[in-house]
């Protein structure tokens, strides 16, 4: 009979799923943000709600440690302008001109996207499959915003959408090389409640250039799922599962997003599939896979 610890050892490799669950929805509402509010008023409500929240279990713990926070302030607000700010008001943008579906596709590039700026600024290994997972990635991407349809890579047809997510993709990505690299004494919440806090700040200037969309029954279902479960809830499943099971498997996670976003994207939305869909997620996927296929030093692949 299982012992306590071993059943929350089992759950603790579960736990990036609850994380992929949480962002799945996530995608769902930002895309149903575009009709319903502003993307910087929605980006900048939803970290600072999140960071009001966060006060009152981390205010006191941070600013005992201010002057460690004061010391590491720079690359924490670089941290909250990538991550927060960059990426998810990125990510509102797109949701105005491209479909959920696309966004869940481009956002399983990010482990692969890691990868390859952790191989340009940490100095890590560029292997031969990871560079073919790159193109094999960089031909489904084409083929997914071409719509099927190359001819529109030149004729000016692709959507705008498109590019502001793989602009946040990579901000997000850039965001996790550098919160690897960037060591920081504080705690893993701490590090957080701060970038959430100087994210906010920088989201402010955009929200205060209007429209400046209120908070009505409509859009506050949105931005508490966004500030709540998306912002506090996924992060806490997916560092435990860092922990449990290592980064680079836990990253493996991150392809059944787009499955997951399309079937609920069908269901809720009521967005329609295509044939490019699936052929331009399944080679995005494929090449991901290639991209984070590793050998150990006995020849074993995993």
């Amino acid at each position: 009979m299982p012992t306590p610890h071993a059943t929350l050892a089992q759950l603790g490799r579960l736990a990036p799923l609850g994380a992929i669950l949480i962002w799945s929805g996530n995608t769902l509402v930002t895309k149903a943000s575009a009709a319903a509010i502003d993307p910087a008023s929605i980006a900048f409500y939803r970290w600072f709600l999140a960071w009001l929240i966060l006060t009152p279990f981390l205010g006191f713990a941070v600013w005992r440690r201010r002057a460690l926070v004061r010391a590491h302030a720079p690359r924490l607000a670089v941290l909250g302008a990538l991550g927060m700010a960059t990426y998810q008001g990125c990510a509102y943008l797109a949701a105005q001109t491209t479909s959920a579906v696309n966004m869940g596709v481009l956002v399983a590039l990010m482990p692969l996207l890691s990868a390859l700026l952790a191989s340009a600024l940490a100095g890590e290994r560029l292997t031969p499959l990871r560079s073919t997972g790159t193109l094999v990635s960089l031909a489904g991407l084409l083929w997914l915003v071409a719509r099927g349809q190359p001819e529109r890579l030149w004729s000016g047809g692709m959507a705008v959408g498109d590019l502001w997510m793989l602009v946040a993709v990579g901000s997000n990505a850039l965001y996790g090389v550098l919160l690897k690299r960037w060591a920081s004494p504080l705690s893993t919440w701490q590090q957080l409640y701060v970038q959430i806090g100087f994210g906010s700040l920088a989201l402010a200037p955009f929200w205060l250039a209007g429209p400046m969309t209120p908070i009505d029954g409509t859009n506050a279902p949105l931005i508490l799922y966004a500030a709540l479960p998306a912002s506090l809830g996924a992060p806490f499943f997916w560092m435990t599962g860092i922990r449990r099971l290592g980064a680079a498997r836990t990253a493996l996670f991150m392809n059944l997003l787009p499955p997951l976003v399309a079937v609920l994207a069908w269901w809720l939305l009521g967005e329609a599939l295509h044939g490019y869909h699936a052929v331009g997620g399944v080679i995005v996927l494929l090449g991901v896979t290639l991209g984070l296929w590793r050998r150990d030093r006995r020849g074993r692949t995993g």
